[in-house]
C-alpha cells in the first residue's frame, strides 16, 4: 500500500503568515496599552510629589492619597502628607541617591501584574511576538536553546502565588485609603465627613483591583481548585463559583483595573496641583 508523504507546518519568517484578517490588531492595541501605562507609570512614579491631597497645607480637602505611593513609608525631602507611617525621609539617606516613595511601594503590585497569566500571554504576543498571533511567524531570536520558563529571568514567573498574597495585603491598605478619602480637615481642625469625586475615584479603584485580584487562576485554586470534592462543602463551593465569575472576567478587570490605577494617581495629581477641583458632592 502506497503512502503519500504528509509535508511539515511551514517554516515561516517572523510576521509571515496567509492570514488575510486584521490579526496584528490586538496585539498593537495590547502593546500600545502597556506601553502607555508603563511610560506614565514610571514618570508619576519618579515625581516624588503631588501624590496627595488634603494634608495639613490642604484644610477643606478631601483626603486623597494616590495608590502608587500608597503605603508612604517616607515622606518626599521638605514633604509632609500626613499619610507616612514612619515619618519624614532620614537624613541618613544620601542627597545624591533619587529618592521617590512610589519606588518602595510600585515593586510589588507591578510584580503581581507582571507574573500574572493573563499579563504573560498579552506581553509575551505584543512585545516578543510568542507568537503575535495565530499561525504568525515568530522571532527567530530564542534559537533552539529557548525552553520556556524554565531559565532565568522567566522562571521567575512561578513566584505569582506568593505575589498574590502581597496584592492581598494592598487591597486592604487601598481600602483604607478609600475610606480615609470620605473625610476632609475643616477649619475648626476636626475631620467631617464628606463624599468627593475623588471619594469615589479611589473606592472605584479598589473595585477593579480587587476584582481583579480576586478573580486571580491562583486565588481560584486556593478556593476550591485543589479540592476532589467541591459539593462537600457548600460554602467552599459558593466561594468558588464566585471566584470563577471573576476569573472568566479576569481580562476585562485586568484592563479596566490598569487603566483606572493610573487615571486615579493622575486625578490626585491634578488635584494637588490645583489644576483640577475635587467638587464635594456631600458634606
Amino acid at each position: 500500500m502506497s503512502r503519500s508523504p504528509i509535508s511539515l507546518p511551514q517554516v515561516r519568517g517572523f510576521l509571515q503568515t496567509n492570514r488575510r484578517d486584521l490579526w496584528w490588531l490586538q496585539p498593537t492595541a495590547t502593546l500600545l496599552g502597556l506601553l502607555a501605562f508603563i511610560v506614565y507609570s514610571t514618570w508619576g512614579a519618579l515625581q516624588g510629589t503631588h501624590y496627595f491631597l488634603g494634608g495639613p497645607s490642604q484644610i477643606g480637602s478631601q483626603h486623597l492619597l494616590s495608590p502608587f505611593y500608597s503605603p508612604v513609608i517616607w515622606d518626599g525631602a521638605g514633604l509632609t502628607s500626613g499619610h507616612a507611617w514612619i515619618g519624614a525621609l532620614p537624613s541618613w539617606w544620601p542627597a545624591w541617591l533619587l529618592f521617590s516613595p512610589a519606588l518602595l511601594i510600585l515593586p510589588f503590585p507591578g510584580f503581581f501584574r507582571f507574573t500574572c497569566y493573563y499579563y504573560r500571554g498579552a506581553y509575551y504576543k505584543a512585545f516578543w511576538g510568542d507568537p503575535t498571533s495565530c499561525t504568525v511567524g515568530e522571532p527567530s531570536f530564542r534559537g533552539e536553546n529557548y525552553r520556556g520558563e524554565q531559565k532565568l529571568p522567566l522562571i521567575l514567573q512561578n513566584l505569582h502565588r506568593y505575589a498574590l498574597y502581597i496584592a492581598i495585603i494592598f487591597i486592604f491598605i487601598l481600602g483604607w485609603d478609600a475610606f480615609a478619602s470620605l473625610w476632609y480637615t475643616g477649619s475648626d481642625g476636626k475631620d467631617h465627613f464628606g463624599i468627593s469625586i475623588g471619594s469615589l475615584v479611589l473606592t472605584t479603584n479598589v473595585v477593579l483591583l480587587g476584582g481583579y485580584t480576586f478573580g486571580c487562576h491562583c486565588w481560584r485554586h486556593l478556593v476550591g481548585g485543589r479540592h476532589d470534592c467541591l459539593s462537600c462543602s457548600k460554602m467552599r463551593q459558593n466561594a468558588y463559583e464566585r471566584v470563577s465569575w471573576l476569573n472568566s472576567r479576569h481580562m476585562l478587570f485586568a484592563w479596566m483595573s490598569l487603566f483606572w490605577v493610573g487615571f486615579t494617581d493622575l486625578y490626585v495629581r491634578m488635584c494637588s496641583m490645583g489644576i483640577w477641583t475635587d467638587w464635594r458632592l456631600i458634606g
